[in-house]
């Protein structure tokens, strides 16, 4: 679910000092889009948002999720944005952000 390789990567790349700032602009950004998701009740936007999302949850290890919105992106891409499963996606984020809250510290030492 979380690719702590990665995470420890970007911790790496940005700085033990700034790395908490990165995920807490991270999850701030993914709770906006998460926001305009629900809005759009039309998907006419649901293969931008899907795009970053995916990107997001790349850049912090989130894979399963990721995954995920790349399916869902991809969906959305060929013209099928109903069939997207936004509430699984959705369950993923949420699962992943709290075994990612839950398991940072002892991964990251």
């Amino acid at each position: 679910m979380i690719h702590w390789g990665r995470v420890r990567q970007l911790r790496d790349e940005v700085g033990p000092d700034e790395f908490d700032e990165v995920v807490d602009i991270f999850l701030e950004e993914v709770q906006e889009v998460i926001a305009r998701l629900h809005q759009d009740t039309s998907r006419s936007e649901l293969e931008q948002n899907l795009h970053f999302l995916k990107g997001s949850a790349l850049s912090l290890g989130f894979d399963q999720f990721s995954k995920l919105c790349q399916d869902g992106e991809r969906q959305a891409a060929a013209g099928q944005g109903e069939d997207v499963d936004l509430p699984a996606i959705l369950a993923i984020f949420d699962s992943s952000k709290q075994k990612f809250e839950a398991e940072m510290r002892q991964n990251l030492d």
